[in-house]
């Protein structure tokens, strides 16, 4: 009787588990596409302010108000059609490994970073009419961390965890 008692919870269980493994491997396969985006509020609130002129984009990023101190790093976009070439004024806008032009200095609340220069290059003299193209600019920031012996460093690898109203995760 033991062993028929046995194998029962053993037959039992590999159903259990088989219909589980069932519901993961659609789960998986499951295509699903979406649009649209919703803004993450950290407590470190930046705008951007681009002009453009002479096939040039100047991009700044301000800090508002009462943000926390950040870092930045800011890339732009076009077609394959031109290239894009970046340039500072200051020399505070420097390429990293990672891409993206990071902004040396931390941006203490109310303060603008200097210009960082992304010019349009290979435009030819005369642009036909109805010729388009957009060079889309993104930045990110991210909070100032700091090290057990006070110094300042980026972690743009850092997660954004939220808590629960009772506290846990």
């Amino acid at each position: 009787m033991k062993k028929k008692s046995a194998a029962l919870a053993v037959l039992a269980a590999v159903m259990v588990s088989s219909a589980a493994v069932g519901s993961a491997w659609a789960y998986f396969t499951t295509y699903a596409q979406a649009g649209g985006g919703y803004a993450i509020r950290l407590g470190d609130e930046t705008s951007i302010h681009e002009e453009f002129s002479n096939w040039t984009k100047r991009i700044t990023i301000t800090s508002q108000e009462g943000s926390q101190p950040v870092y930045v790093r800011a890339l732009a976009f076009c077609g394959s059609a031109y290239a894009l070439d970046y340039s500072s004024g200051s020399g505070k806008w420097t390429l990293q490994e990672d891409g993206y032009y990071h902004y040396s200095d931390i941006l203490e609340a109310g303060q603008t970073t200097d210009e960082l220069l992304v010019r349009i290059s290979g435009v030819p003299e005369t642009v036909e009419d109805g010729e388009n193209f957009n060079v889309a600019v993104v930045y990110e920031t991210t909070p100032v961390c700091y090290g057990e012996d006070g110094t300042p460093y980026e972690n743009w690898e850092q997660k954004v965890t939220q808590k629960s109203a009772e506290g846990g995760e």
